[in-house]
């Protein structure tokens, strides 16, 4: 821990006490991951609760040193980018109200081989949410998200699978892709080394797993349970959500045509010339994939899956699973499958 992290920590445990008014801390718990798990369908519901503060800013990731992915936007007109400093990220938190838990919902914290130890520095008694899904069906719509998000540029699951051991050695990499060690798939799916990680670094009880299936078939319940973890009010009225699939572009070419329209409007100087001049022309609605015209004509429902490779996926991380089962006390193999 840095000496101004100590001096804050020391603050804080003052001002607890009644001598003054609470200084920003490091968040009470740590929604860790994994993504595409149910991690922001939880941030939504749980910041519905009066007596929890997320930030705003839903993935800070500041604890990932590990991740390039921890740069954030600087500058939202010019898309600069810096590391979010311990300032700018104890900022998030500063108009929680006291009493109130802080929480930090970061799904990178999980794959990150750095974060558990840098959040027990700071937090050695802070609680931690960590979200686990059937690896086949996890790392498709990983894939799908990554693809949508233009770090992927493999609409092929299977291609991009068949990619991974090229791109650790840095080919293949999609032009402008900034979080290159996202499309390692496999490293997605370290489980038991991931949950760990957390285990060594805190105590039993303050580690609760959710296995993605039960939020699916018990939405409000697993809610629930989190709530109780956490200790706040656990019947306190919530609007429930469903987490939302990733849509399939209609087009690849014209995916990628869209996000280089959009890296046009941040960094002109890192696109092409009839991309740069069609940014200048055709509105911003076009061509963002979150919303408006361009979300309801370019894209369709979910794109085919692949049983196959879904099958070979189950059997190569079957010990992934037994594992996870094991330190979990749960038969996820029975729950999953092996793929055979």
């Amino acid at each position: 821990m840095s000496p101004e992290s100590s001096e804050r920590q020391q603050a804080g445990s003052a001002a607890d006490s009644g001598a003054g008014p609470v200084p920003p801390r490091f968040p009470d718990f740590y929604l860790v991951g994994h993504p595409k798990c149910g991690t922001t369908a939880l941030f939504v519901m749980l910041r519905q609760h009066p007596e929890i503060f997320m930030s705003a800013r839903k993935e800070p990731r500041y604890f990932a040193l590990d991740r390039r992915s921890v740069l954030v936007p600087a500058d939202e007109d010019h898309g600069r980018h810096q590391r979010l400093t311990e300032e700018g990220y104890l900022d998030l938190y500063r108009d929680a109200a006291p009493g109130q838990k802080t929480g930090d919902a970061s799904p990178n914290y999980l794959v990150s081989r750095e974060a558990a130890g840098a959040i027990a520095a700071v937090r050695p008694d802070a609680k931690i949410i960590a979200i686990f899904r059937e690896p086949a069906d996890f790392l498709r719509s990983l894939h799908e998200q990554l693809y949508a998000s233009h770090v992927e540029d493999q609409l092929d699951f299977r291609r991009a699978i068949e990619l991974e051991a090229a791109r650790a050695r840095g080919e293949h990499i999609p032009r402008g892709c900034h979080h290159p060690e996202q499309l390692i798939y496999a490293d997605h799916v370290r489980y038991a080394e991931q949950l760990a990680r957390y285990r060594d670094a805190f105590p039993a009880e303050n580690i609760h797993v959710i296995v993605y299936d039960d939020l699916r078939k018990d939405n409000e319940g697993t809610v629930r349970d989190v709530l109780r973890f956490l200790e706040v009010q656990d019947d306190y009225p919530l609007q429930m959500q469903r987490t939302d699939p990733v849509r399939a572009p209609r087009s690849a070419r014209l995916h990628r045509f869209a996000g280089e329209l959009r890296r046009a409007r941040r960094r002109p100087e890192a696109v092409s010339r009839p991309a740069r001049i069609a940014s200048r022309v055709l509105p911003e609605s076009l061509t963002d994939s979150g919303r408006g015209l361009w979300r309801r004509f370019g894209y369709a429902g979910a794109p085919p899956r692949d049983a196959d490779l879904e099958v070979e996926l189950r059997a190569r991380f079957s010990g992934e699973v037994d594992a996870l089962g094991q330190m979990l006390g749960r038969d996820l193999t029975a729950l999953w499958g092996r793929g055979e």
